[in-house]
């Protein structure tokens, strides 16, 4: 279960708001801090986050706050609270107690302490957001008098609560800050769904799957997918099974290594996607290609995924040749998906469009991201 954390800092407290600016906003290159920890700690950062700048922040090293730090694990939620006002959400990366990294970033505004900040962590997916506090105590049934101070983590029954109902805190409340709404967690498949998913894929959707040919453009696409993602600057994943055939083909092994680390979405349900951007701690993009399986089978998985996290933000793509275009449409329109909205949630890119954007970014990366995906697909309506 993901742990929530709240770093309180009183309105107007100068000195808190200097570090904020100084080492979250503007972020810290990791050689500034690599001079101050080992070479475990290190290799996990360099892992995370590259070369980019990092996100930290630090408490005072005192009984109750300890405790509460050495409850912290990779994933976990973060959240910055000023005031009344959510700034900054994110996740945690790593810890570490650290006197002299402390003393590297942070200095004592305020005369009369000489004690710093000790207790350190790294900051995945920083996003500020500006929300005001009171979402998160609707979200979780406190008060709205309920007050915080300092180094906060939320009691196990209420996280138990939340998570009965939502999946991710992140995405939920990027959803609520963009005015969306928010969606409770469905149940799995029912009876009828599973009889209806064993009797609607044909035999032809079989003959594609062994179909030679088939599979070699299926390879070709994928490899295309993860070359745009690593020029976006995402980390890529795709199925362990699928990963030695890249290898083969095209001499590429930097996948990600282990897809879950970070991630609230439970493995079974994203590791069997043909390709997965993600960044740190957080998933941008998700894709089917039509070869391997049916338009059918692909269409399943993101309706599992959309079932264990709705309230995900990230896209979701077909990707099929044009002469599949009218299939793909039917497909994203059975009955079966009316419930999971995918004629809005799922978007079409065909083969033809991924070629022309992979030639145009052969030699350049500049404007390559999801964005620009988004833009090249179709909605399906």
């Amino acid at each position: 279960m993901t742990n929530i954390f709240i770093l309180y800092i009183p309105k107007g407290n100068y000195e808190a708001l200097v570090h904020y600016e100084d080492t979250v906003k503007k972020k810290i290159l990791p050689d500034r801090i690599f001079q101050h920890v080992d070479s475990n700690l290190r290799h996990k950062l360099s892992n995370i986050f590259g070369n980019k700048a990092i996100a930290v922040w630090g408490s005072r090293d005192s009984l109750s706050n300890r405790s509460r730090f050495q409850k912290m694990k990779p994933g976990d939620d973060i959240l910055i609270v000023e005031g009344d006002t959510i700034k900054l959400l994110g996740k945690v990366a790593a810890t570490t107690i650290n006197p002299s990294l402390s003393k590297e970033l942070w200095q004592n505004i305020k005369s009369g302490r000489s004690d710093g900040w000790n207790l350190i962590y790294f900051i995945a997916n920083p996003l500020e957001i500006e929300l005001p506090f009171t979402e998160f105590k609707k979200l979780f049934g406190y008060a709205i008098n309920w007050g915080l101070r300092g180094f906060t983590s939320i009691a196990e029954a209420k996280l138990k609560e939340f998570y009965s109902k939502y999946d991710d805190l992140y995405s939920i409340l990027q959803r609520i800050k963009n005015g969306q709404q928010i969606e409770e967690k469905k149940s799995i498949y029912t009876e009828k769904d599973k009889k209806f998913e064993k009797t609607e894929i044909t035999k032809d959707d079989i003959d594609k799957v062994l179909d030679d040919k088939r599979l070699s453009d299926h390879i070709v696409m994928q490899w295309k997918l993860v070359r745009l993602g690593i020029k976006s600057g995402s980390r890529v994943w795709i199925p362990k099974n699928d990963q030695p055939k890249i290898t083969t083909a095209y001499g590429f092994n930097e996948f990600e290594k282990e897809f879950t680390a970070g991630i609230d979405t439970p493995a079974r349900y994203v590791e069997n996607i043909d390709v997965v951007w993600k960044e740190e701690f957080r998933i941008d993009a998700a894709f089917e290609v039509e070869n391997t399986t049916a338009i059918y089978s692909g269409l399943l998985r993101f309706a599992d995924l959309k079932l264990v996290a709705p309230n995900s933000n990230y896209p979701l793509f077909i990707v099929a040749p044009t002469a599949k275009r009218n299939r793909v449409i039917e497909q994203i329109k059975r009955p079966s998906f009316k419930r999971f909205d995918f004629e809005k949630k799922v978007r079409y890119i065909s083969y033809e469009v991924l070629d022309e954007i992979d030639k145009f970014f052969e030699s350049s990366t500049t404007g390559l991201n999801v964005d620009l995906l988004v833009g090249k697909s179709e909605m399906i309506n």
